[in-house]
């Protein structure tokens, strides 16, 4: 059995005419649902075919960690985009914060923060062979999908881009040379208004070529309710994707395809509700914190925030107040063409993919997240211009003991992106209140126009100030359409080779690729926000964290000035060993090394501000530091770069595939160099490399000095460790009954003795990171789905009963890991019930997703500028130096509450 599937498999890949890295036949499993390829002898029709390591071969032979999900079961889960995976890939979790651009996907509790543009994916997302700059960009509509495919671990033998963390892998449906003239198409109603028509065309050219028109149309009203009088809900849908494809097989060894297609949003996304628990702590007598009524609701209540406060016995509820005139508008334009041709040339096949992507997005903003004016943007912009092209050639030698894979792949990239975020009319009012508090919290008044009983020669309040400077007032200024512009240039040689060491028993794989990535910047800085850098000359510095939220001072770099160009080569590798003792089992260990490029933050206020010796004390120390680097008080563009990340990853596992099930097993062990961390510190994002030194840094990763706990850059070791084990089963008790459960436990911490870039000292907002686990990486998920599709006696119709569910634990949502943002574990359920005439020319279902109506929030922040200080601060003793009080108010960003409705489908 194991020699045909080898001899199916290598027919099979050589008669691909996608290149898709996955070909199922198991048309009975729920999670594998596909017609079954023809073959010259009859294949078990639970049978699972993939291509993931670019060979076709039984998902029982392949050494590798990959959950493969069919369109079948993706329609049953009510899933039309990358998000909605989650629900049935348990070591997968997609969240996302204030766009969903900014979306992030993590695999084995490893990710990156997407709210950077600079920062590539730790997790590569790939749509029909085609690479996609961050995994925001797949959140949009994708149409009829074939299949999706997650791979465990890093990559960059196989496919073009390599990552880090993992992959997804997503085959949309293509044209069909032998469906003739065909086609299908459905239409939902559900609750919030919710409207989708989607529907696709296949037309026959003749007998070699087949032409694919796809369309899908969404809308759905909000489900945040904006409780500002006029003002639209938020969180909504207003969708469209068309999408064409040709598929042309001149001869029996050449095989082409052609996509292109276009999507559009334009939406109200993201909101963010308020956060219990709503608080003051202070630090007591016994060292424990104590709790009591929030003292800065108040103030920003009156001043008209009318933030929605949950009751206490809930995390939040789904209201939320904005400013009048501000919304969170997203509009995105993605559209894109790829050609993909596969040539068997006799000894070896041929594979080229090439490719051009467009991605636009513009964005609006309400940034404090209530009706209070403070930060507002009306269009922050993100384009993404992006040509690849890839070369694989693959065959086999030495009497078919040896496959051998060799490619090459390029990258263009353009990214722009610019910015017109601004303070808005309450903002100076509202600053003079944070900074009298400050000063002197027993005088202040915010009836007083300096928020203040003091007399204006102690605290003139930022008015005065900015008279005295000649400066213009805080309030409309900000940023002008400040911008970066990043160009990149990626290539990489790779190659990826088994040897069956003894035939169909043991296998050796060796894979290799040398990446070199060149990154070049250049900045326009556009500020009107003068009394930034005017108050860093005066003797009120303290009061520049105020006036300089938008980082008025900084300025631009043209391309190819000092520290504008990141530059480097990288080699990674894989090696597998292999061991079948029986037809129906195998047993794998694996090592791999991964790489993903470091670059730019582009964020302005990443800069360092000037400081002038005659009024800070600290400023000559700091100007007495070498030019470019960080913290010298001088802002460089040197102060923008971040570390290529790295991994070194372990595995063993096995794979079984008995009679009736599957069972596959995985236990991992993955350990980060310069790990890239985006972090909001509650007024902007911080960007840094985690490590951890050899040495013991005595606990000064863990206090409140932004200049203890360096270390030497030869003790420096990796700062991150995932491990853990993955569980997956199939089961086919019945004829028309399957069930499918799996679990992930994974333990992602961060190392003790932690520092920054280069072994620079840990960031205080960091304090909480040693020893802990990582943000958004619960330790066990467990995912199961049911389907029962038995046919009504002897009319051709036929049934559906569908439920899955996954069951998330504990997560704490906040990149700084502060507690209050962490998701107590939770549930979610999606069920669908559909009746279906003979060959299914018509179907009806009824559905819902998160059917208990489970209330979570997938990520929790600081409300900006809101407050200050967390639990574990106030806890820690004082001569750690943190803060010994705590007010500040959290932000949450809501999952989707339940939704249900109906589905009308038909084909013909």
């Amino acid at each position: 059995m194991k020699t045909f599937r080898r001899s199916f498999g290598r027919t099979l890949l050589r008669s691909s005419a996608l290149g898709v890295s996955l070909a199922i036949v198991a048309s009975a499993a729920p999670a594998f649902a596909q017609d079954a390829p023809q073959a010259e002898e009859a294949v078990d029709e639970n049978e699972i075919i993939v291509t993931a390591t670019r060979r076709s071969e039984a998902l029982s032979d392949v050494p590798i960690a990959v959950s493969a999900v069919s369109g079948e079961t993706l329609a049953k889960t009510g899933a039309t985009d990358v998000r909605q995976l989650n629900q049935v890939a348990p070591s997968l979790l997609v969240s996302g914060a204030t766009s969903e651009v900014n979306f992030t996907a993590r695999i084995r509790g490893i990710g990156t923060v997407g709210e950077n543009a600079g920062l590539e994916s730790s997790v590569g997302l790939f749509i029909d062979g085609v690479y996609r700059s961050r995994t925001g960009v797949g959140l949009s509509e994708l149409g009829e999908i074939e299949r999706v495919e997650v791979l465990r671990g890093p990559q960059g033998t196989l496919f073009g881009r390599n990552s880090t963390a993992g992959l997804i892998n997503i085959v949309t449906k293509g044209p069909s040379l032998s469906d003739g003239f065909s086609g299908n198409a459905s239409a939902t109603y559900g609750n919030y208004n919710f409207w989708r028509l989607d529907g696709a065309v296949n037309v026959p050219l003749g007998s070699t070529a087949a032409a694919r028109i796809d369309a899908v149309w969404q809308k759905r009203d909000g489900f945040i309710e904006n409780v500002t009088p006029g003002e639209p809900d938020i969180n909504d849908r207003d969708r469209w994707l068309v999408r064409g494809q040709v598929a042309w097989e001149p001869t029996d060894d050449i095989k082409l395809r052609l996509i292109a297609d276009y999507s559009k949003k334009a939406e109200n996304c993201c909101g963010g509700v308020l956060l219990n628990p709503v608080r003051n702590l202070s630090r007591g007598a016994d060292g424990f914190p104590v709790a009591s009524a929030n003292s800065l609701l108040p103030l920003v209540q009156a001043f008209g925030a009318n933030f929605q406060v949950a009751p206490g016995n809930e995390s939040f509820v789904r209201r939320q107040s904005t400013t009048p005139g501000v919304t969170y508008r997203t509009d995105s334009k993605d559209w894109g063409l790829s050609g993909e041709l596969t040539w068997d040339l006799g000894g070896a096949t041929l594979t080229a993919i090439t490719a051009y992507r467009d991605y636009l997005n513009e964005q609006g903003q309400d940034g404090d997240f209530q009706a209070m004016d403070i930060l507002k943007r009306f269009d922050l912009d993100r384009h993404f211009k992006l040509f690849t092209q890839e070369l694989r050639l693959q065959g086999e030698a030495l009497d078919g003991r040896l496959d051998w894979l060799v490619g090459g792949y390029y990258a263009n990239e353009k990214l722009f992106v610019d910015d017109d975020i601004v303070y808005g009319a309450d903002y100076e009012r509202y600053a003079n209140c944070l900074a009298a508090t400050a000063i002197s919290a027993a005088n202040v008044n915010p009836a007083s126009a300096t928020c203040s009983n003091l007399p204006t020669t102690v605290f003139p309040g930022f008015q005065g100030l900015a008279a005295a400077t000649s400066s213009a007032r805080l309030n409309g200024t900000g940023n002008n359409g400040a911008s970066f512009d990043q160009r990149s240039n990626n290539w990489a040689l790779f190659t990826h080779n088994t040897f069956d060491i003894v035939e169909d028993k043991v296998m050796l794989t060796l894979g290799a690729r040398y990446t070199h990535e060149k990154k070049t910047l250049q900045a326009d800085a556009r500020f009107t926000n003068t009394l930034c850098p005017a108050i860093l000359n005066t003797p009120l510095q303290s009061l520049a964290s105020l006036a300089c939220v938008i980082n008025g001072s900084a300025p631009s770099f043209a391309r190819g000035a000092p520290g504008t160009e990141f530059s480097e080569g990288q080699w990674t590798g894989t090696a597998v060993l292999s061991v079948k003792p029986t037809e129906d089992l195998m047993l794998y260990a694996s090592a791999s090394k991964g790489y993903k490029a470091g670059g730019f933050n582009l964020d302005f206020s990443a800069l360092d501000r000037t400081c002038n010796t005659t009024f800070d004390a600290a400023c000559a120390t700091r100007l007495a530091r070498p030019a470019f680097t960080p913290g010298n008080g001088r802002p460089e563009a040197t102060d923008l770069q971040f570390a290529s990340e790295k991994v070194d990853a372990f595995e063993v596992g096995f794979k079984y595939d008995g009679d009736g099930i599957d069972v596959n097993f995985a236990a991992f062990y993955q350990r980060y160099t310069n790990y890239q961390l985006n972090t909001f510190n509650g007024v902007n994002f911080e960007v840094t490399n985690i490590q951890a030194c050899k040495d013991s840094l005595g606990g000064a990763d863990k206090d409140g000095s932004a200049t203890t706990g360096s270390c030497a850059a030869d003790r420096l070791k990796p700062g991150v460790t995932s491990k853990g084990f993955e569980l997956e089963a199939f089961l086919r008790p019945a004829r028309h009954f399957t069930v499918n459960a799996g679990l992930t436990y994974v333990d992602t911490k961060y190392a003790n003795d932690l520092v920054g870039t280069g072994g620079r000292p840990l960031s205080p907002v960091l304090f909480q990171l040693p020893g802990n686990t990582m943000s958004n990486a619960p330790q066990y998920a467990v995912t199961a789905g049911m389907s029962w599709s038995p046919p009504i006696g002897e009319s051709g119709m036929s049934a559906l009963f569908y439920l899955d569910t996954r069951l998330q634990g504990d997560t704490n949502t906040g990149s700084d890991l502060d507690l209050e943002k962490v998701q107590d574990s939770f549930v979610t359920v999606n069920g669908r019930i559909g009746l279906y005439g003979a060959d299914r020319k018509w179907g009806i279902e009824v559905w819902a997703q998160n059917l208990l109506n489970k209330t979570y929030y997938m990520i929790g922040a600081d409300m900006p500028l809101q407050g200050g200080g967390t639990f574990r601060a106030v806890a820690s003793p004082a001569s750690s130096g943190l803060a010994g009080t705590a007010n500040q108010l959290f932000v949450g960003f809501p999952g989707e509450p339940r939704t249900f409705g109906v589905t009308l489908r038909g084909k013909f």
